[in-house]
């Protein structure tokens, strides 16, 4: 199978962490006789640097023409002070718009071996498995207006929230599809006391679920869902929401894991999907080897499963990063700051296995 990839390593780890997935990549194409074509692009604020805007007309044919999209983290605080439609983060935004990629998939499973960090006891995060499935072309970061108007003291700004039918029913029937395969349970996550788009939302889907006689449909409020993930995290299987909530709930879920450097996420529903680890560009660690590169790996599984139909390579990229954790062959953020393990070397690890769990899976 060919395997057509636009690579956009990004800012700060970015670069450090798609090395490794490439690898990764790489060696599972080789074990599966799949032709890898993998084209390098700048985006974000190397691109400012570069090339004069976050996102250069040449990046956005090659998102356009692939079918696939590896990223690894965009932003830069020296960078902060520009107009929004100027940062890295805007064109984020615009990516995921131009490719109608409206569901963004974000997967939490919760680990045999945490950090003595964690806030956890082992026998909480047991077991967690759970889905965040967060609308992502839609809500408080597109809607009009926007801006900030006015002088002094009454300078005031302003965004808007809302969601049309279309939008809501959509990203419903993902949620619902995904859990008809898992535990089939949904539950969505809203602010319906207070907020009207909040309760169109819990309208169109609870007519969704009603297509859905097998799926058990749970309503929660967002403020009790950020206590309830934490303290009764077993309770989850999907979890539904909107863009700015599941953007929160998904880095607060991260804590189940074990680190932010451990997810992964696909953002699908147009023509080219686009895969990324949930984290940042973390600039104040970039170039010093110690970043986790294990949710831009997971992240290339989700590629593989999503963007090709590759189930079973997936499921062998994820027993090699499974292997791994299982043998400490971990990052500083997974072992309190004690690791002596680098980036490179968790990476070169896990590639690795790569044959070794493919032998497994045919035995």
């Amino acid at each position: 199978m060919k395997l057509s990839i636009t690579v956009l390593p990004g800012d700060g780890i970015g670069p450090e962490v798609i090395a490794e997935a490439v690898a990764v990549l790489k060696a599972i194409a080789d074990e599966g006789g799949h032709i890898l074509q993998l084209c390098e692009h700048m985006f974000g604020s190397c691109a400012l640097d570069e090339a004069g805007t976050v996102f250069p007309d040449r990046t956005r044919e090659a998102c356009r023409d692939s079918n696939a999209i590896l990223l690894g983290a965009v932003g830069d605080p020296m960078q902060d002070g520009l107009p929004h439609n100027e940062r890295p983060e805007a064109a984020l935004l615009e990516l995921r718009q131009i490719l109608s990629c409206f569901a963004n998939l974000r997967p939490v499973v919760g680990s045999g071996r945490l950090p003595l960090s964690s806030p956890f006891r082992q026998d909480v995060v047991e077991g967690v498995n759970l889905l965040i499935v967060r609308e992502l072309t839609g809500g408080l970061y597109f809607g009009k207006p926007r801006g900030v108007e006015g002088e002094g003291t009454q300078r005031r700004a302003f965004d808007t929230l809302s969601y049309r039918v279309d939008e809501i029913d959509r990203i419903a029937r993902v949620a619902f599809d995904a859990a008809t395969s898992r535990r089939c349970r949904v539950t969505s996550i809203d602010k319906a006391n207070v907020l009207e788009s909040s309760r169109l939302w819990r309208e169109i889907v609870s007519g969704v679920a009603r297509e859905y006689g097998d799926v058990e449909l749970k309503h929660m409020y967002i403020d009790r869902a950020a206590m309830e993930i934490i303290s009764d995290p077993l309770q989850f299987d999907v979890v539904l929401t909107g863009n700015l909530f599941g953007d929160i709930l998904s880095d607060e879920a991260s804590v189940l894991a074990g680190s932010l450097g451990l997810l992964p996420s696909a953002s699908i529903g147009g023509p080219v999907g686009l895969f990324e680890p949930v984290h940042g560009s973390a600039p104040d660690i970039a170039g010093k080897g110690v970043a986790n590169p294990i949710g831009a790996i997971a992240s290339a599984a989700m590629m593989l499963r999503y963007a090709f139909s590759l189930e079973e390579e997936a499921v062998i990229i994820e027993r090699a990063i499974q292997f791994a954790r299982e043998e400490g062959i971990v990052t500083a953020d997974l072992s309190d700051g004690h690791s002596n393990y680098s980036t490179r070397d968790v990476g070169q690890f896990i590639t690795e296995q790569i044959g070794v769990r493919r032998n497994d899976k045919m035995s």
